[in-house]
């Protein structure tokens, strides 16, 4: 989990030293001796083997951690770097909220709903399911619940998304999947659910009422990321947690709760309920685990885990050297990266008269640009595809589309939380098509701008592309028309993806911003300096000239964040993809 989640705290990679409890783990989970003779012998050659005797590296900087302070949490509302204490989770939620509280009544699942309602509770499949023992935990809390006679809240839409069939037969050995099952956490299937977006619809009634009533819900998910409008477009707070958290949160209800030290429920008799009265011990979680998980389990399910079921074994393939595209499909196409490639790059020439398609705040994710979760039938996606025969309910997400560019790049800014400052007081892929002052979607205006031979730039703040490394982000930047993005800050790995897709990754001189300029975007923007690009050479610094309605302009110099000749030639090409497929051809 620590190294999947790299990108979130500004690390490449997280390193890991293997040692003897690695190996055992390995052995435990099935592994056959010689993986694991090859995978010591493989880490002590290169230095990556921990043990008493093993030589410490030497680290530019060193962060000591007691253990005894750490303390339950979980993450949230809307960054997984943003830690909660348990106790402080409350805090967290009214923050954001920014209000009192307020109660309504709806209908169906939503008969009494309030801020703060914890809507969606998951137990996903991402990195947590790959730990039996928070897995076990999960269940035992479940079972200590249906025990006293406590159940999940009427309004909260539970699901048990394991990353793994083994996990299923641990619990099943365990006795634990009734419980589970009673509190509605029924299997909802194997890999991506709601971390991705795949979440489905709320229980009956709530949607209605959170959207009539302008609610702040939340979803509890034990996933790995919780930017905003990934989980649910009708889900304002997202709070990540393990999963024996999400069984308590689901018995709870809200998050507007402290469950270190308020009851989260009354049992049959109608005695309080505490989250220490339902919490196991670490001897039972390790005796459970024991008693259940075993290495003949993952041996079995690893076995077939590429056979498939009928389903997958029913799919045609042939063994063709290309890819037959169908026309007709609405999840794979053929993208246009390629269409008018010729053999010799062209000529780099400095940028004119740009406009802005967005101008966007701090903290700008991935998942911002690019998101990943719920197609609605209003946006450009919808109707993209309401247009190709396929009906809202089979729109399934983002995420699932993601091969083909036209959902994409009609998806991209097109997250539900997206605040474009061109178009202030609105929510989503919205802006405003210049100089006429048309409101429009941001797919639509990019267009407008298209067949005007009009290129694009976006502006932001600090931190523009954090979270997920998605390469849609930088594909859909690409498809949009944008040919440069100015911004004080950027990820390191999305600034690359930029680079790769053969867009300007531009940054505000130190102190400098767009507020610094007074730029509002509406100005046109013209980037001169980019000559020695054709050279393959890097470019500190280039000079942007922005021009305002009344005629004003305002000239300033950015980092031009092109930073290695390799980059040179990949942004001069057009991008990587087109940069090795004519290494390929002069090959």
């Amino acid at each position: 989990t620590i190294g999947n989640m790299s990108p979130e705290y500004g690390a490449t990679c997280a390193i890991f030293p293997i040692d003897r409890v690695t190996l055992d783990y390995l052995a435990f989970t099935g592994r056959p001796a010689q993986q694991l003779t090859l995978v010591e012998a493989y880490a002590k050659a290169q230095g990556i083997w921990h043990d008493a005797e093993a030589l410490e590296p030497t680290y530019s900087e060193y962060v000591e951690l007691d253990l005894s302070t750490v303390e339950p949490s979980l993450a949230g509302p809307k960054r997984p770097q943003d830690r909660v204490s348990l106790s402080g989770a409350r805090g967290a939620f009214r923050t954001a909220l920014g209000r009192e509280p307020k109660d309504v009544l709806g209908t169906g699942a939503a008969e009494h709903l309030r801020d703060g309602a914890v809507t969606v509770a998951a137990i996903t499949s991402c990195t947590n399911t790959s730990n039996p023992s928070v897995l076990v935990a999960a269940g035992l809390v479940a079972k200590a619940a249906v025990e006293r006679g406590i159940s999940a809240k009427p309004w909260v839409k539970t699901s048990l998304a394991p990353g793994s069939r083994v996990v299923m037969d641990y619990l099943e050995r365990a006795n634990l999947v009734d419980a589970l099952d009673q509190l509605g956490f029924y299997l909802a299937g194997y890999g991506c659910t709601t971390c991705i977006g795949n979440t489905g619809p709320l229980l009956d009634g709530v949607s209605d009422a959170v959207n009539e009533h302008d609610l702040s819900v939340v979803s509890v998910l034990s996933g790995n990321r919780n930017f905003e409008g990934r989980i649910h477009p009708d889900v304002k707070q997202n709070f990540l947690a393990s999963p024996p958290l999400v069984v308590a949160y689901a018995l709870a209800g809200t998050i507007d709760i402290d469950l270190s030290s308020e009851p989260l429920g009354t049992d049959r008799d109608g005695q309080p309920v505490f989250l220490a009265d339902l919490w196991p011990s670490d001897a039972d979680v390790a005796a459970a685990v024991r008693a259940s998980v075993t290495p003949e389990m993952f041996e079995e399910r690893y076995a077939s885990a590429f056979s498939g079921d009928e389903k997958w074994q029913a799919v045609p393939a042939t063994n063709a050297v290309t890819y037959a595209w169908d026309d007709r499909s609405t999840y794979v196409k053929l993208p246009p990266y390629f269409e008018g490639l010729t053999i010799e790059p062209g000529i780099v020439s400095d940028l004119e008269n740009a406009r802005v398609l967005a101008k966007l705040g701090d903290s700008v994710t991935t998942d911002h640009i690019s998101p990943a979760g719920n197609i609605r039938p209003s946006v450009p996606a919808g109707r993209y595809l309401t247009d190709g025969g396929v009906v809202p309910a089979d729109f399934n997400s983002y995420g699932t589309r993601r091969g083909n560019h036209e959902v994409m790049v009609r998806g991209t800014f097109a997250n539900i939380r997206l605040r474009n400052q061109l178009a202030p007081g609105t929510e989503g892929g919205v802006t405003i098509k210049l100089p006429q002052g048309t409101e429009m979607s941001i797919f639509d205006a990019a267009m407008a701008y298209a067949a005007e031979g009009t290129p694009l730039m976006i502006l932001g703040g600090k931190e523009y592309g954090s979270g997920s490394s998605r390469d849609w982000a930088a594909k859909g930047t690409k498809l949009l028309g944008v040919k440069a993005v100015l911004v004080e800050s950027f990820e390191r790995i999305h600034r690359s993806n930029l680079v790769g897709m053969g867009v300007l990754p531009l940054q505000f001189l130190p102190g400098e911003t767009a507020a610094t300029h007074n730029l509002d975007g509406t100005e046109t923007y013209s980037i001169h300096g980019l000559d020695p690009l054709n050279r393959g050479e890097t470019v500190p610094r280039v000079t942007v000239s922005a021009v305002r309605e009344n005629g004003d302009v305002v000239h300033f110099e950015a980092r031009l964040r092109i930073d290695t000749p390799t980059e040179a030639d990949y942004y001069r090409h057009g991008g990587v993809l087109n940069f090795v497929l004519r290494q390929l051809a002069q090959d």
